[in-house]
């Protein structure tokens, strides 16, 4: 690593705040801060989705799959295309019903404020160690830069400055600023995949992929394995993607946020089918850096690099193996990952902190003065809240792609079910609801802390937390509503006069 690589890491963090500001203008209004207005196109709000939900942990983490193992992760890219699908047509259309700004906005309408208030609460603490976990992801290659240089820091004071940078075009820019970085972050981390595996192939020649062909590293169906316990094989994968997509795209808002700032229904579906696709092509480029990445260092484990953990491969080669100027680019493109999805989880955080919680307990209606001011504290409120979870899991020497997908499972699956459970039960009540929702919370959280800090071993795959979490709300919630004799008639919420402009 030389001095020219830190300077174009500095460079890209001054522009990427220069650009939020520069291309999102200052919002003045509740829903434009959070929702854009609803005025931006499709493609990129499917950009938006996919920078999001990958970030940094698809930069790091997945190459090692691969490097390690082979590209049967592919198998959930069609577990999470199904689940899109899905959601496009049986979620998007109700939260288009009237002028929701959060995911949660549904629950309240079909189950009341507690129900809304509770599944708020329960998103912004998940979102919370989940995305902490992104953050750190981010300041794994940083550190190593920084100890290149003689610079010895930890990765307390770098996931500061990463939080700090975020916060600012977060802050004025609102929701447009966060999509329209996201855009460009995403084409500059997928480019620097596709760069890393050009040079490794004129480095060591254009045959690494018939030697990982030869050694069976391209195997993308798994069928052998217990589909409870074996997160590799392709049941798991197929359906657990489908039901994790359907709960990830459907009940978070990190991501219903983004497809309500779409113009119209349609073009909010088109942008999240598509995101689909677009996540498998980007699965295998990371998938295809790790082959090459295997072949370039001659088989050796990561241990035998002298590295600490199997995620620092990838950054490894970038510091040692790349022309500097080109280095301090591909870890530019890792912060971009980590960026898109740290801003991607203030605005969400806070726009469901305003909406779900603040609005809700608040005695008096609030104005949209109010929320706004309310959610651009909230903004820099999460922002600060990021520092401790990504500093905790700094000790996990586990694959952080994994663990987070693991912790954002735990409630997805209980959040999914909540909102299937009110479109096909008419009989069920807010505490049929709530009750369902919270046994199948701990359902998934028992098995969670079981693998990771009691046995270590895995009773369940994680891919399916959310259609346990579906389950247990059906079963408990359908019972809990036995009780009740009349149906509920849902009061539509008024939407937008036909031809009126969009606010």
């Amino acid at each position: 690593m030389q001095i020219i690589d830190l300077l174009v890491i500095i460079a890209y963090l001054v522009a990427t705040a220069w650009l939020g500001l520069a291309l999102s203008g200052k919002q003045s209004s509740l829903k434009g801060y959070f929702l854009g207005g609803r005025d931006l196109p499709w493609w990129a709000v499917c950009l938006s989705v996919v920078a999001t939900e990958t970030s940094a942990l698809t930069v790091i983490g997945i190459p090692v799959m691969s490097y390690l193992g082979d590209l049967n992760y592919l198998q959930l890219g069609l577990g999470y295309i199904l689940g899109r699908v899905i959601v496009a047509y049986f979620m998007l259309p109700r939260y288009y019903d009237g002028e929701m700004i959060t995911a949660y906005a549904y629950l309240g309408k079909r189950f009341g404020q507690s129900t809304q208030t509770t599944a708020g609460v329960t998103f912004l603490f998940t979102r919370l160690l989940a995305d902490g976990i992104r953050v750190h992801a981010a300041a794994i290659p940083l550190k190593v830069i920084l100890d290149g240089l003689g610079v010895h820091t930890n990765y307390f004071v770098i996931i500061v400055v990463l939080s700090l940078v975020t916060i600012v075009y977060t802050f004025i820019g609102g929701i447009k600023a966060v999509i329209w970085v996201d855009v460009a972050q995403m084409i500059l981390y997928v480019l620097g995949g596709i760069l890393a595996i050009i040079i490794i192939s004129a480095s060591v020649g254009g045959g690494w992929f018939a030697e990982a062909v030869e050694a069976g590293k391209t195997n993308i169906f798994v069928f052998e394995g217990n589909p409870i316990n074996a997160a590799n094989s392709f049941i798991p994968s197929l359906l657990g993607g489908a039901v994790f997509a359907m709960a990830s795209h459907g009940s978070d808002q990190l991501i219903v946020q983004r497809l309500l700032s779409c113009r119209s229904k349609v073009e909010a579906q088109k942008a999240l089918i598509t995101s689909g696709f677009v996540v498998v092509v980007q699965f295998a480029i990371f998938l295809l850096v790790g082959l090459a990445l295997w072949a370039y260092y001659d088989r050796a484990l990561p241990a035998d690099l002298g590295l600490t953990r199997d995620d620092e491969i990838f950054p490894h080669f970038i510091i040692e193996g790349l022309p500097a100027g080109i280095s301090g680019l591909l870890l530019a493109g890792i912060l971009a990952a980590a960026m898109s999805t740290l801003s991607s989880s203030l605005s969400a955080l806070s726009s469901s902190t305003v909406n779900d919680v603040y609005a809700r307990l608040k005695r008096t209606p609030m104005t949209d003065e109010q929320g706004f001011k309310v959610g651009r504290w909230a903004t820099i409120g999460w922002g600060i809240a990021f520092i401790l979870p990504a500093t905790i899991f700094e000790s996990d020497s586990g694959n952080i792609v994994i663990l987070a997908l693991g912790i954002a499972g735990i409630t997805y699956g209980g959040l999914l079910g909540a909102f299937v459970f009110g479109i096909v039960n008419k009989r069920a009540r807010a505490l049929d609801a709530n009750i369902a929702f919270a046994l199948a919370v701990a359902g998934n959280a028992f098995f969670f802390v079981m693998e990771k800090y009691v046995t270590g071993e895995v009773w369940v795959a994680w891919q399916w937390y959310p259609l346990l979490g579906v389950i247990v709300t059906f079963i408990v919630g359908g019972l809990l509503s036995l009780r009740h004799k009349t149906k509920v008639v849902e009061e539509p919420i008024l939407a937008e006069a036909e031809g009126s402009p969009r606010p």
